[in-house]
This record gives structure tokens, C-alpha cells and sequence, in this order.
């Protein structure tokens, strides 16, 4: 389910790329390459983008990697 279905967009949270980047602790150019590649969602508003901010969430969550015990 996409963030936009999960909730109304008037309760969507969005964040600049700036503010992706230092959530991630990235740099800009990383999340412009996730947002352009497709595996980062967002909106264009003008020249800039636009992320709700369950998807960088969502993002982390499904690329964490856990240490298995042996």
C-alpha cells in the first residue's frame, strides 16, 4: 500500500531532500538518486522534490540488514 492510500493527504508529513538527507545521514545527491531510481517515493513541486515521511520510514525499515546469530 502506497503512503498516499495509507492516510489523508492533509495528515502526509512531507520532507525537502535536504531533510531526507539528514534523517538518513546521506548526502543530497544519495536521496535524488533513490527519488529518480524509484526506490524513494515523492512529489515534484516545481524544481524540488517532495517525500512523505513514512516512506523514508518505510525505506529504512525494509532495507535494514540484522545480524544473524550463528
Amino acid at each position: 500500500m502506497s503512503v498516499a492510500e495509507s492516510r489523508p493527504l492533509n495528515e502526509v508529513v512531507f520532507l525537502t531532500v535536504a531533510e531526507v538527507a539528514a534523517v538518513m545521514r546521506v548526502s543530497k545527491m544519495t536521496v535524488y538518486r533513490l527519488v529518480h531510481s524509484g526506490h524513494l517515493p515523492a512529489i515534484r513541486v516545481g524544481r524540488s522534490f517532495r517525500v512523505p515521511e513514512q516512506a523514508v520510514h518505510e525505506y529504512l525499515r525494509e532495507s535494514y540488514v540484522g545480524v544473524e546469530s550463528a
